[in-house]
């Protein structure tokens, strides 16, 4: 079998996570403005125009909620994940709902899964009993992120409601999300150095801009 030339040259590598912080705000802006329209229903159940993006960035507030994202070599956010926890004071558990989306370049090479097992493993360190998804059931990728994870999921009237019950947290889970995390890290400085790097160059040295 040939591979797909379309698929990015870094899918035979794990997924590194990163959890997101405001300076990466414009980053994930960028990213969810890159979706297309079906993308964007399939994300947010609605249609969503600039403006609704723009709004609903400015609303992170990155002290009450986590946010992930999967980076490509030029700092690109090719996957975001947004996990937003519940503000429902009447809830007899804590619980938090994931929310993704990925490039279209950068599909089927784990992306997706990825961002759910890391906001998942956050949630196990993190004291949250359930972790949530609402989509369209049309969502075809996040239903088969879902059903893989062993979620139950309920349709009606084309969306669909996920629902993962999360274990406990223990010390291995801990050092596991403190491991993955301390990756991403590394790999998001060493990518970020080398861009800076490159820039550097160019302007000493002039290179041509590369198409």
């Amino acid at each position: 079998m040939h591979k797909n030339p379309s698929k990015p040259l870094f899918n035979s590598n794990p997924v590194l996570v990163l959890e997101l912080s405001s300076i990466h705000t414009e980053q994930i802006r960028l990213h969810l403005k890159e979706l297309d329209e079906s993308d964007r229903l399939l994300r947010f159940g609605m249609f969503a125009s600039d403006e609704f993006l723009d709004n609903y960035v400015d609303s992170f507030d990155f002290l009450r909620d986590v946010f992930f994202g999967v980076f490509e070599q030029d700092l690109n956010i090719v996957g975001f994940a947004h996990l937003a926890y519940s503000s429902n004071a009447l809830s007899s558990f804590n619980d938090a709902e994931f929310g993704v989306s990925v490039t279209t370049t950068h599909r089927g090479i784990g992306v997706g899964t990825a961002l759910f097992k890391r906001a998942a493993i956050h949630c196990r360190n993190s004291n949250i009993n359930i972790l949530q998804v609402q989509c369209l059931s049309t969502n075809d990728g996040m239903m088969h992120i879902a059903k893989k994870a062993g979620m139950l999921v309920e349709k009606s009237h084309g969306e669909a409601e996920a629902f993962l019950r999360i274990m406990p947290g223990n010390t291995a889970s801990v050092i596991r999300e403190a491991l993955e995390a301390q990756a991403a890290i590394v790999d998001y400085t060493i990518k970020r150095s080398v861009k800076q790097g490159i820039k550097i160059a160019k302007q000493l040295y002039r290179f041509p801009k590369l198409v």
